[in-house]
């Protein structure tokens, strides 16, 4: 696939190492080609940067990994995103975020075109995205949206990644509810001392 990828922190660099690694093609998109974070990222020969709009309109999937606050402005940022599918990775985090919004995937869908934005590598630390595996096991990822496309494309590039299964939660009326599973997660590592290297793996009997 052709990635876009806004945001070139942890999370951002993280699943841009992790795809580009696995043959697809990464477009980071940045306010300031020549000065941004992740400049290593360029080592990959798969990995180019560009303005936002840039790597947008080359890119089928878009990710947003910045602040949760910018959320409205970044979606503002993109262009045309006519066809694309937009991924988002922010979480709304003790009230930090879009204003007039519940979550940051409602705020995306005020300000693009495309409704095929679905919430998805939110709801872990970016040192499981940088390793997904505890001891052989392989950890999961969960995916919310109305966008069936959306979703398929979630599920393919969470495997790229190196996640186990990437389990949907539902559509559009889920996305709060998986920014509060994000939020349990840094309540359990964070604010209860458990520590970045926990993470989540549905089991079935």
């Amino acid at each position: 696939m052709n990635i876009a990828i806004i945001g070139t922190g942890n999370v951002g660099g993280a699943l841009a190492t992790k795809w580009a690694h696995r043959g697809h093609r990464i477009f980071l998109g940045v306010k300031d080609v020549e000065q941004f974070i992740g400049k290593a990222l360029l080592s990959n020969p798969n990995t180019t940067v560009h303005s936002i709009a840039d790597a947008v309109q080359q890119a089928e999937v878009v990710l947003l990994a910045t602040p949760a606050t910018a959320a409205a402005a970044v979606a503002q940022s993109l262009g045309d995103t006519s066809g694309k599918i937009i991924m988002d990775a922010m979480n709304v985090v003790m009230g930090r975020g879009p204003q007039g919004f519940a979550n940051t995937s409602e705020a995306i869908l005020a300000h693009t075109a495309t409704r095929d934005v679905v919430k998805c590598f939110n709801s872990t630390g970016y040192n499981n995205m940088v390793n997904t595996l505890y001891g052989t096991t392989a950890i999961d990822m969960f995916v919310a949206g109305d966008s069936k496309t959306g979703q398929a494309a979630a599920v393919q590039l969470a495997k790229d990644a190196g996640f186990a299964e990437c389990y949907s939660i539902g559509g559009n009326d889920k996305f709060t509810l998986l920014e509060q599973f994000a939020f349990f997660w840094i309540n359990l590592a964070m604010m209860q001392g458990q520590g970045r290297d926990i993470a989540f793996k549905l089991l079935k009997r």
